[in-house]
């Protein structure tokens, strides 16, 4: 039978105080998110004040970088208008919304106004508002008629799906409501005044030949539509000035902003790291009551938030230090990319930072997310100066994005008549001392939005 017993154990253990856990909580906040936080607590906590009002953010190069939102594009119309864009698609002279709408109305709730103001019978209505629910962003009606006529809880006919789609197509902007890029430029191009110059010939392009208008077979287009080289020319022109995304002329994409977090210059031929003096108000404790406080025993919630206040000052320093650390070892191990570019990058990883500053992994990792350095070669992201090793026949490994920027030059620099194959790239990569598979340059390729050598050839005039 066991007795109870009390024993003594010496042992380490690690506790994570509250101190610790609000430093580094705030430390993966980036600079808009800490700054609402910092706001919060000024309002709940009267212990804190502000010792100086932060910057406002400015639309400029030094404080402010507009960072463009992508969106993933997964329908093939959408690759299709990149593809002709590249073969380029300028987007000027549209033929209608040359001018974004910044009334900040969804394009659904554009469309749907119009509904209500267009000659529509209640039934059309009830059909076009399914068709208005089913229209993408860009423009494009993403559900088949079948399941329009579906999702409808009156009964109506395929006719009448169709009949109420030619009317939602009449709308603004032109071209939405269409199914696919063709019948968007179509449409489009149907607004033109009948006695427009190759006006027939652009519509008949547009419908039945986007694939050679995209892959650039001018001599190719020429013998099938049988017209000479300024009839074509004039037809592309028009082709090329339609909106191959027309309801982004409505809800445009939206634009994000970020503070950079850290400053980086070269002062005396040395490269110097400070942190953004903008966005984050420098904060300290309210000495008035702190004053009151002293010799008295009472007032236990005021003595709670003057620890708390002590513990968000620490913790901001703490958050600033390690930026430092962080960007200052960064800066230090990319000194040639600085200097020269992309090709110039070196291989880095979390773990060679971590080990440098003895910080864990993870810390590494927390400072480096969301968090921006602004550089005389642009802003970029912490995360964008780490990238993997690439053996080369030297022995100095070679960092994936230096092999990507040496593989954009090589395609930049190439005859568009005979372009460079992935195994040509992957040849000249080891002539230049860089092993890399064939597969490797076709991911990074891709990575990289830049198409295959089938589709980049330049076909010859005939």
């Amino acid at each position: 039978m066991l007795k109870p017993s009390l024993q003594l154990k010496l042992g380490q253990s690690l506790t994570m105080t509250p101190q610790l856990q609000q430093a580094i909580r705030l430390l993966q906040l980036p600079i808009l998110d800490l700054n609402a936080q910092i706001q919060d607590a000024l309002e709940e906590n009267i212990m804190l004040e502000m010792e100086d009002l932060p910057d406002v953010p400015k639309t400029t190069a030094d404080s402010t970088v507009e960072i463009e939102t992508l969106k993933a594009e997964d329908n093939w119309q959408s690759r299709a208008a990149d593809r002709i864009a590249d073969s380029g698609w300028n987007g000027e002279g549209r033929p209608v919304s040359e001018f974004e709408d910044e009334s900040g109305q969804t394009l659904r709730e554009h469309l749907l106004w119009q509904l209500e103001m267009e000659n529509f019978t209640p039934r059309e209505a009830v059909i076009g508002e399914a068709l208005v629910d089913a229209i993408n962003d860009d423009g494009y009606l993403t559900a088949s008629l079948e399941d329009i006529q579906a999702s409808i809880d009156a009964q109506v006919t395929f006719d009448d799906i169709e009949a109420a789609l030619q009317k939602v197509q009449t709308l603004d902007p032109v071209g939405v409501g269409a199914r696919t890029l063709s019948e968007c430029l179509v449409l489009q191009l149907q607004q033109l005044d009948t006695d427009t110059a190759a006006r027939d010939l652009a519509i008949e392009i547009a419908r039945s030949h986007l694939d050679l208008v995209a892959t650039r077979a001018h001599g190719e287009l020429r013998r099938t539509l049988r017209v000479n080289e300024e009839e074509l020319h004039d037809a592309l022109a028009l082709v090329k000035s339609c909106n191959p995304k027309p309801g982004l002329t409505v809800s445009p994409a939206t634009a994000e902003y970020v503070i950079p977090d850290v400053f980086v210059r070269k002062i005396d031929d040395r490269w110097q790291v400070e942190i953004s003096p903008t966005g984050v108000p420098r904060l300290s404790v309210n000495q008035t009551y702190a004053k009151l406080l002293r010799g008295s025993g009472d007032h236990g919630v005021l003595r709670s938030q003057l620890q708390e206040a002590r513990w968000l000052i620490r913790s901001l320093e703490i958050r600033n230090e390690t930026l430092l650390k962080v960007a200052t070892c960064i800066v230090t191990r990319q000194t040639e990319f600085l200097e020269l570019g992309d090709e110039a990058m070196k291989p880095m990883v979390l773990k060679d930072v971590a080990e440098e500053i003895g910080m864990h992994e993870s810390t590494i990792s927390r400072v480096t997310t969301n968090k921006y350095m602004h550089t005389p070669r642009g802003v970029f992201e912490f995360k964008y100066f780490f990238s993997s090793h690439l053996s080369s026949a030297t022995g100095e490994d070679q960092s994936s994005t230096s092999v990507r920027a040496k593989i954009r030059r090589l395609i930049g620099a190439e005859n568009p008549r005979k372009p460079l194959s992935d195994s040509k790239i992957a040849n000249l990569l080891s002539e230049d001392g860089i092993k890399v598979a064939r597969r490797t340059v076709a991911k990074y390729r891709e990575a990289m939005n830049i198409a295959s050598s089938s589709d980049r050839r330049e076909r010859p005039e005939t």
